[in-house]
């Protein structure tokens, strides 16, 4: 797999939330927004995992959730974690037994349409694909409006520790509902690609994952006391990091200096990859905004497939 150039010079490209009312501003367009499926206001802003989108975006077409159900099981279900019960969308093939899973992480603003619409991408592959809400303990990521309040009140409370015991719950499920967890794959985007990496290294049962443009550094303290640049000798499963070279968060900078410490990591460090996308910025995979970038998109989605298919999964 071919390497992007990484010496391109980065520019912001920063997504900033809107003051305007989000359900109103696209009402006319929300019957559209899933197929089938009409919205409420309420449903729009929406409380059950897998409903609704990220009150703190807004859509930039009305056509990005095109993946419907036909041929699947796909729904909300629970996960028992400790003595929390973690609300998850999951999305199979209809009557398959022993499909190979794929924990699907959410952005910051949590399970919402277009998650579940990823999951859905990846039952039509063949996969069990299982998207927990990690934030469902500290609140309702899609239903705040302001990302400045959304990373004080949710993000910045929900720890590193808990995220991998909930994970670790979620692997569990989806063996005693018939998934092949040992052909078990990890995405995740943004604030869920940087878990790929800490998941790959905490869990001996990952055989590969993918992270789309997760932070790899980072202030340690007591809720993220590591990152992904720090458990690169820890690494269980290779990894292909997919990114934009003018991500304004996560600069090329970055992503130079986590290929460097990856060659000094574990067997999965060093069969980890990295694709710089060097003409787009953040979060160019999520359909559902103005960030979004298809041909990057989809060049990644392609990829995410073939690095799964090449370790077995």
């Amino acid at each position: 797999m071919t390497k992007a150039d990484l010496s391109t010079t980065t520019a912001p490209e920063v997504s900033t939330p809107s003051g305007v009312d989000v359900a109103e501003a696209i009402r006319a367009d929300i019957d559209s927004l899933a197929p089938g499926r009409g919205f409420s206001r309420r449903a729009f802003v929406g409380t059950a995992v897998g409903s609704g989108f990220a009150a703190a975006v807004m859509p930039v077409t009305a056509q990005t959730i095109t993946t419907d159900a036909q041929g699947l099981d796909a729904g909300p279900v629970s996960i028992t974690s400790g003595d929390f019960k973690v609300p998850a969308y999951v999305a199979q093939p209809a009557g398959k037994k022993h499909a190979p899973v794929v924990l699907v992480i959410s952005e910051i603003f949590g399970v919402h349409e277009h998650i579940a619409d990823v999951a859905r991408r990846f039952a039509k592959l063949g996969y069990l694909a299982i998207a927990p809400d990690l934030f469902a303990r500290q609140g309702d990521a899609k239903s705040i409006s302001d990302i400045a309040k959304l990373q004080a009140e949710i993000i910045s409370k929900t720890p590193d520790a808990q995220v991998m015991a909930d994970l670790d719950a979620t692997v569990a499920w989806a063996k005693a509902h018939g998934g092949n967890t040992a052909k078990l794959a990890i995405t995740g985007f943004c604030w869920g690609g940087r878990i790929v990496w800490l998941y790959s290294a905490h869990s001996k049962a990952v055989k590969v994952g993918v992270a789309w443009y997760g932070r790899l550094q980072g202030q340690s303290n007591a809720m993220t006391p590591r990152h992904p640049i720090d458990v690169v000798g820890q690494l269980h499963a290779p990894v292909l990091g997919l990114y934009g070279g003018q991500d304004g968060g996560i600069p090329v900078a970055s992503v130079a200096a986590m290929q460097e410490a990856l060659k000094t990591g574990s067997a999965a460090a060093r069969a980890s990859e990295f694709v710089v996308y060097p003409e787009v910025g953040h979060a160019f995979h999520a359909d559902y905004r103005p960030s979004y970038r298809p041909e990057a998109a989809k060049d990644g989605w392609a990829r995410c497939q073939a690095w799964f298919k090449q370790y077995g999964v």
